[in-house]
């Protein structure tokens, strides 16, 4: 049984070293009850001090339902972009899309990256065709003013695009670190009919977030525990496909 810090309740906790997991990172604190939107209000366990409480039950059955879908998705061979540009979310969100090979936006969201994705696949190669022809020493060419002019452009290309150059075509998924923050990648997902995934905290409308998982998107250690669940499912997906291929 979890101890929701003094608020009254008879619940059983199911699932129980998860969601221990889960109250261990605070996952359970959401946002002030002035600050909650209606669609989030089903998976409110209670407030305190003016702030509302997940119910952590409820949020361990939605990252199950999210998992199970990522696996699934691994498993056809198809890929999920991971989103995250609030400054504590970027760490995690490099390194575990790094893991699993997928795509990912820390910085800010370039508006088409879904919905004109032709045209950012030329800004794209634009960046692999000047890195490949730095690193064998093609540009050596140009004076020093013309090479630093390619460096800058080099460095604004690799803040832009640098994360999502494994995503060859249009995702199967997008994976978002508060869906309130990442409106509009949400929104352009929304128009290309690709699933969003979203860790959303009490303040996030869950309307247009087909695989919601309610819990705090503000605290580092939250956001490391699900962004490693997401990833951890895929990556089980990728294996489970592979022992299929190798059968």
């Amino acid at each position: 049984m979890i101890d929701y810090s003094g608020m009254n309740s008879d619940k059983t906790i199911s699932n129980k070293d998860a969601i221990d997991n889960m109250f261990n990172v605070g996952a359970h604190f959401g946002y002030q009850r002035t600050r909650r939107h209606p669609s989030v209000k089903p998976y409110i366990f209670g407030s305190k001090n003016r702030g509302d409480i997940i119910d952590l039950e409820k949020t361990a059955l939605l990252l199950l339902e999210a998992k199970l879908f990522v696996k699934n998705l691994a498993a056809s061979g198809k890929q999920i972009l991971f989103v995250g540009t609030k400054p504590e979310a970027r760490a995690v969100i490099t390194k575990e899309a790094s893991r699993v090979g997928m795509p990912y936006v820390t910085e800010r969201w370039i508006g088409g990256t879904l919905t004109n994705f032709t045209e950012l696949k030329k800004r794209m190669d634009r960046y692999q065709d000047l890195m490949k022809k730095k690193e064998e020493g093609a540009l050596n060419v140009y004076t020093k003013k013309e090479r630093g002019i390619i460096d800058r452009e080099l460095a604004e290309l690799d803040k832009n695009f640098g994360g999502l150059m494994p995503m060859k075509n249009i995702p199967g998924a997008v994976f978002v670190v508060d869906s309130r923050n990442e409106s509009i990648a949400v929104m352009e997902a929304l128009k290309m009919n690709v699933p969003v995934i979203s860790l959303s905290n009490s303040d996030c409308d869950l309307k247009n977030v087909r695989y919601p998982v309610v819990g705090n998107d503000s605290a580092m250690s939250s956001i490391s525990l699900f962004v490693g669940e997401i990833a951890n499912a895929y990556q089980e997906g990728i294996s489970a496909n592979n022992s299929q291929i190798k059968e």
